[in-house]
């Protein structure tokens, strides 16, 4: 019998169109299938309340205080060894892809160790470093990964993307929805190069994700809203980069 591949259809989506949209439920099966400690998603209720305990992002240069946050380098070599955790260091993005808060390190609270650490996280990663590795074979990696609160107001919607359709100026990119609290909007659009649409989608339901080769495409997201005024609402994910690893 031959073993079936769970990443390829993923990988020659990618290859071909520079983008996938992942339903929540084949996203999940994915980390089941290749996390690297045994029971891969057993942490993942701890994992998902982690997004309580993000500290707000005052690098907003529209004044905007609607972005909760906490962030974490890793470093996976290329001879295929284990994802490791690097030093703590500021995130830098040039204005060249992020007009709006580019062209500064921002320091923000690092992801907690435990979190990490844990399974959910360390399947992440190793999914994400598996299929960019067909991707693009034999390079070291550095990765980073964002933790992301959007918070929406009656007074004030909560921005995604603030600096608009953009690309990361790295090599991959995968967007995992977290968790959605009545909020609605928040639709993912991609678009080529040139500006010309290619797709779009929502990240409903929890381990949904999109994927984005951030030198064939760009993305963004519609602002979000509460769909109670009077209740909490947010949108939580995880943001994921890869990029070849300098020297």
């Amino acid at each position: 019998m031959t073993r079936t591949d769970p990443l390829a259809d993923l990988f020659h989506t990618l290859s071909r169109d520079g983008f996938a949209h992942v339903p929540g439920p084949r996203m999940r099966a994915l980390f089941e299938a290749n996390g690297v400690l045994s029971d891969p998603l057993s942490d993942w209720a701890e994992f998902t309340a982690s997004w309580n305990d993000l500290g707000l992002d005052v690098y907003m240069a529209d004044g905007g205080r609607y972005r909760r946050r906490r962030f974490a380098v890793f470093a996976a070599a290329a001879d295929g060894g284990p994802v490791q955790r690097g030093p703590h260091q500021p995130h830098y993005q040039s204005r060249d892809y992020n007009a709006l808060n580019g062209g500064i390190e921002r320091w923000f609270a690092p992801i907690a160790e435990k979190v990490s650490a844990g399974p959910s996280m360390q399947a992440i990663l190793a999914t994400c470093r598996l299929l960019f590795d067909r991707l693009a074979p034999g390079r070291a990696w550095h990765i980073e990964a964002h933790q992301f609160r959007i918070e929406a107001r009656a007074d004030t919607a909560g921005q995604p993307t603030p600096e608009g359709m953009h690309r990361d100026g790295v090599d991959y990119v995968l967007v995992l929805l977290i968790r959605r609290e009545n909020v609605r909007s928040g639709v993912t659009s991609i678009h080529d190069l040139a500006g010309h649409p290619l797709g779009s989608f929502t990240l409903a339901e929890p381990f949904a994700a999109a994927l984005v080769d951030d030198h064939l495409v760009m993305h963004g997201v519609t602002p979000v809203e509460p769909e109670d005024p009077s209740q909490p609402a947010f949108r939580d994910v995880l943001v994921v980069t890869f990029r070849a690893a300098e020297g």
